[in-house]
Order: C-alpha cells, then sequence, then structure tokens
C-alpha cells in the first residue's frame, strides 16, 4: 500500500476471511458502494507439501476452503457488481502445479487444478458481459515461503537447496513475484481486451523446454 501511494496512487485494506462467504460477500458489497469493481485479482493461497499418503484431512480441507472455496466466494461476490458495471476482468493465480505433476504437492496441485477449471468455466458463462476471466500458473518464485520451506527442510544447507530448486527451470532461476505481477498488469489491462479463458505459464520454460 505504501508502494502505492508513493507512486501517487490510492490504497486500502480490507481484513477478510475468504473462506467465509457472507463476509467475502460483505466486503465486496461495501467496496461497490464506493464505486464500480472492474477487477479482481485472486491472489490469496496457502502452500502444503506431501504426497497422498502424508497429507491429513485437515490439510486437505485447509488447502481447499483457502484455494478453492476461497477463489469461488471472491469471484461470486463481484461477478454481480461487474454485471451491473457492464464488464470487467477477473484473474486467478493458479500454478504449474495444477497441470503438471509435480512431487509431494498432492493437496496443493489438486487445488490448483481447480482453480484453472473454475478459470475456463467463469469465462465462459460470462463472455455476453463482457467480463474477462484468466488464471496465471507460475512455476517456483523466490517468496519467502521458499525461504522458510528451505531453513525449515534444510537448515544449514539453505543455499544448496536453493540452487537445486533454480535449476528445476531450465532457465536456471526462480522468478521473481514482480515477474508474475508485470504478466498480471497486462491481463488485467485493455491491451488484452481480446484474451479470455487462458491459463498463462509464467515458468521460465518448464513446460516445454526440459531435455
Amino acid at each position: 500500500m505504501r508502494a502505492i501511494a508513493d507512486a501517487g496512487g490510492e490504497a486500502k485494506s480490507i481484513v477478510c476471511d475468504i473462506t467465509d462467504q457472507a463476509r467475502v460477500k460483505a466486503a465486496f458489497d461495501g467496496l461497490a458502494g464506493e464505486g464500480p469493481i472492474h477487477i479482481l485479482v485472486n491472489n490469496a493461497g496457502v502452500a502444503q507439501v506431501g504426497s497422498l499418503e502424508k497429507t491429513s484431512e485437515a490439510d486437505f480441507e485447509r488447502i481447499f476452503r483457502v484455494n478453492v472455496k476461497g477463489m469461488y466466494n471472491c469471484m461470486l461476490a463481484c461477478v454481480q457488481h461487474m454485471k451491473t458495471a457492464g464488464g470487467g476482468v477477473i484473474l486467478n493465480m493458479a500454478s504449474i502445479a495444477g497441470s503438471a505433476g509435480v512431487a509431494d504437492r498432492f493437496a496443493y496441485s489438486m487445488s490448483k487444478g481447480a482453480v484453472i477449471a473454475m478459470t475456463y468455466s467463469v469465462a465462459r458463462d460470462y463472455l455476453n458481459y463482457h467480463i474477462r476471466c484468466n488464471c496465471i500458473s507460475p512455476a517456483r518464485v523466490h517468496t519467502p515461503f521458499v525461504d522458510g520451506y528451505l531453513h525449515k527442510n534444510y537448515p544449514g544447507r539453505e543455499e544448496e537447496f536453493f540452487e537445486r530448486l533454480s535449476k528445476t527451470q531450465p532457465i536456471g532461476r526462480m522468478g521473481e513475484p514482480s515477474e508474475v505481477a508485470n504478466l498480471a498488469l497486462f491481463l488485467c489491462s485493455d491491451e488484452a481486451s481480446f484474451i479470455t479463458g487462458v491459463d498463462y505459464p509464467i515458468d521460465g520454460g518448464f513446460f516445454n523446454l526440459h531435455g
């Protein structure tokens, strides 16, 4: 928010549990009372590491409630306002794990596959309302989660394993959050007005350049 303000924009935060549909609806209704809602970037999410057998029921439900139900709640709450306003853009954050076999990401992969499927469905159903819906599927991006994961699982060997993870992408490094943000900015802009119903990988060559 400070960066937005420093750049001359206006921003404010609203605390909301996205797994609670009533609270999400109230938050979006409040926003709509201040002006039209043109863009939704569905970016809230949690991660979980583990295979099928290492994923507890509680783990599975937590991932589903945030990564799937939370995105559903936000889209449901804003789409009526977008229809009233004459259109809008919905951008969901998915992952390459939603369409590729990534080791030890059972529940997370399930959730991101659902995000991709929901994106296609919403894009198709709301064409006539001038609402575009796309999603972005990043490969590994250097975020605090990565640092925390390495510190927890490989104490004293963080740099070694960071290098290993970086090299799983053919480009030889992890992505930066700003690179994902730049793609998001484009997809939400009028320059992308002919793009809807697309899952955009931003993956350093992960899908196509191995081998």
